[in-house]
């Protein structure tokens, strides 16, 4: 049974699979109510619906990121220290997991996807099957100078900050949240036939608040560790 996390946004979103079974769960998160605090409860409720315990697990594929600082950490974390207990880990990026949506959801051919780089930035990152263009962070009023006119999607919390410097609509899914976590569920299927990864490396794409408001004290840290590794 293998066990899909991402908590890089403020939808906590979880999946089993075992063959071609999925149990999956998408919770809402935020003041009052952590990703950390909310995490391994919500996988006790999805295993006790599994009739299944956590001896059941047999690896981990976990979002890598981009996304918020600490929320994926709290991902990353949790998978790395299931694998502590032995079991095999695989990371996959935010942006390969709205790709997978989108496929999920019935879109196909590239298609532009943009989250949420908070500070007045998207994260983007133009996907077909796979990736074709590298991760980068964009301001949203140079959005339309990198999309032009090429189809695009967002999820639904920052959609409003998208669309009003994008003229042109988004690609729309009929039920977004249905479609993440079947995306999530296609990665569990996927990954663990390719080479594990360990440790997983989070991909911040940008640095930390401290590292922007006081350069010089993270100077000497190499670019890996400043924005983690590229997917």
């Amino acid at each position: 049974m293998i066990l899909g996390i991402d908590t890089t946004t403020e939808r906590l979103h979880l999946a089993l699979v075992r063959g071609d079974r999925t149990w999956t769960r998408g919770l809402d998160v935020g003041i009052g109510r952590s990703h950390s605090g909310t995490l391994l409860p919500t996988l006790q409720e999805l295993l006790g619906e599994a009739g299944a315990a956590p001896a059941d697990l047999s690896g981990v594929v976990a979002c890598v990121g981009p996304g918020g600082f600490t929320s994926l950490r709290i991902g990353v974390a949790t998978a790395e220290g299931l694998a502590l207990t032995g079991l095999p880990t695989w990371g996959f990026s935010a942006f390969e997991l709205r790709g997978r949506a989108l496929r999920e959801g019935g879109v196909r051919g590239a298609a532009w996807i943009l989250l949420d780089g908070q500070r007045q930035e998207a994260f983007a990152q133009l996907w077909d099957t796979d990736a074709v263009t590298p991760a980068q962070k964009v301001p949203l009023a140079g959005l339309a100078g990198l999309v032009q006119g090429a189809p695009w999607w967002t999820p639904s919390g920052f959609l409003e900050r998208v669309r009003a410097h994008l003229p042109h609509p988004p690609l729309a899914l009929q039920d977004e949240e249905a479609a993440t976590l079947a995306g999530l569920s296609a990665l569990c299927r996927d990954l663990p036939r390719t080479p594990a990864e360990s440790p997983l490396v989070p991909f911040y794409l940008r640095e930390t608040d401290a590292e922007v408001n006081f350069p010089q004290a993270s100077a000497h840290l190499s670019e890996a560790l400043r924005r983690g590794h590229a997917r």
